[in-house]
This record gives C-alpha cells, sequence and structure tokens, in this order.
C-alpha cells in the first residue's frame, strides 16, 4: 500500500484513501467519493489495510458478518466490490484473485502509510536526541487521525483491527510525550497526561510521564499518589507488580532526583512504534 504522490488509472483521477478516521476515498479536486454504506466501507478498508496482497473471501464474510455469514455471502460479496468499483472508477483497481480480491491504488495517498512514515521518523528522531524534530513529525503523524479510526465499518471488522490501530496510535502519543518532556514542555503535559492516563490507565509509560511532569512541576505528592494507583490497577486487574521503567521513576520521585534530570530515563526513548 503506497504512500507517495497519488497516481491515476485510466482516466478516473487521482485518489486519496482515509481509514484513521471514517473510511473515505476523495479525487484529487478533493471531491469526496460517494461510497455506499458500511458493507462498503469494510470491503474498501479490508483491501487497502492488506496493501495489495489478497484478501480471502472468508476473511472477508468473517469481517462482514462475523459468525453468522449469509448463505449467499459469495454473491453478496461480489456485489459489494462491483459497487466500490464503480464508485471508485478508474481511481484504484480491484482485481478478483482467487481465493479473494485484491487491490492496486498504484502511487495513492493513503493516510496509514503516511501515519507510519511520520511515527517512524519521530521515533527515529527521538532516539538519536533530535528532539524538536521528534516532536514536530509525531505531531504531524497524529494530525492525520480526526477521531476514532475505521468509524464507519461493521462492529466486526472493527474488533479484529482496531486495538492494532490504537496501539500504534498510543506508541505515537508516549514517543510525543517523552520528545515535549526532554524539551521542558512539563507544564503544558500535565493536563494532557492526566486524561490519558485515565483513558490508559495500565500504560506504565504514560503513567511515569505523568510522574515525571508532576514532579518537575514541583508536585512530588501527586506524582507518588499517581504510582501508588498504578500499582493498584495493575495488582486487582492483572495481577502483576509494576514494571522497571515506572518503578525507576518511582525511585527518582522518593530520592528527589526526578527535578533534575532533563526527563525520562533515554531508554524509554526506544520504543518502537
Amino acid at each position: 500500500m503506497p504512500g507517495g504522490h497519488p497516481s491515476r488509472f485510466g482516466n478516473g483521477g487521482y485518489m486519496e484513501f482515509r481509514i484513521l478516521g471514517p473510511v473515505e476515498a476523495t479525487r484529487d479536486d478533493m471531491t469526496r467519493v460517494t461510497l455506499s454504506g458500511t458493507k462498503v466501507t469494510t470491503v474498501l478498508a479490508a483491501l487497502l489495510l492488506a496493501r495489495g496482497r489478497v484478501v480471502s473471501d472468508g476473511r472477508l464474510a468473517d469481517l462482514l458478518w462475523g459468525w453468522s455469514p449469509p448463505v449467499t455471502m459469495g454473491a453478496q460479496i461480489y456485489t459489494y466490490v462491483s459497487r466500490l468499483r464503480k464508485q471508485l472508477g478508474g481511481g484504484a483497481e480491484i482485481e478478483r484473485r482467487l481465493p479473494g480480491y485484491a487491490i492496486r491504488i498504484g502511487g495513492a495517498q493513503v493516510d496509514l502509510v503516511r501515519f507510519e512514515d511520520l511515527a517512524e521518523q519521530g521515533r527515529q528522531s527521538l532516539q538519536d536526541g533530535r528532539y524538536e524534530r521528534a516532536s514536530d513529525c509525531l505531531w504531524e503523524a497524529l494530525e492525520l487521525w480526526p477521531g476514532n479510526a475505521l468509524s464507519n465499518v461493521t462492529e466486526h471488522m472493527a474488533a479484529v483491527e482496531l486495538p492494532r490501530l490504537e496501539e500504534l496510535r498510543t506508541a505515537a502519543v508516549e514517543n510525543k510525550v517523552e520528545a515535549d518532556l526532554m524539551l521542558g514542555r512539563h507544564r503544558e503535559l500535565v493536563a494532557e497526561l492526566t486524561g490519558l492516563v485515565a483513558d490508559h490507565p495500565l500504560r506504565e509509560r504514560l503513567r511515569a510521564q505523568l510522574m515525571t511532569a508532576l514532579c518537575r512541576n514541583g508536585r512530588q505528592a501527586e506524582a507518588l499518589q499517581i504510582f501508588h494507583e498504578g500499582r493498584r490497577r495493575l495488582a486487582d486487574e492483572l495481577g502483576v507488580d509494576p514494571g522497571a521503567q515506572i518503578t525507576r521513576t518511582y525511585q527518582a520521585v522518593l530520592n528527589s532526583e526526578l527535578e533534575r534530570m532533563p526527563a525520562l530515563s533515554r531508554e524509554s526513548a526506544l520504543v518502537t512504534v
């Protein structure tokens, strides 16, 4: 699934595809392609996520209907693909390649590919100590998410694909926060991190980052409270103890060391997006 310059098939014009919000296709004149219903957007998303590989009829049936596909599933899938071909026009080619279908989009832009490229540039810049560039790349990557990914596909597809996409997004958020902490932006980060920890209470890296921001704002007691709350959640929900990173952060708070550190340890910058 290339993510470079858009390309054209026949007379269909350039296309841009989006899946990091509602599944959409847009032509080069910024005209949005009308996609007829959740089933059609599910088929398009499945083909795009396969990155040019064949998506079998069985896989499509699972994403469209879950455990209860209709006896006419083959004919219905054919109908959805036919509608999609007509709606996309020459902007993409959907090929019947047994045991399923594959899409060819040439060099059309896909927001997920652009996100992955920017997130990797940000991660690498963070690892290399180029924190301003890391923050900028990761901000640009996260701006590609207008809301929840795959928001107009079937519940069956969302259940299968959304967790992986959300993990990519959250890892990019963590890396951006890491870069911003290194840049001394702890005051601005407290409110954002408080919300992130509430949304992801078992993400120890986010919790350690919140502890760091609080401590560097002179709020050590609150930082310790955040640690103990996380330890209780981990024990109650997963039956595990806190990991190494957040434990080091806790010890640094106790030893009054954290406020003298520029940010979290350099090891935390090596998380792969």
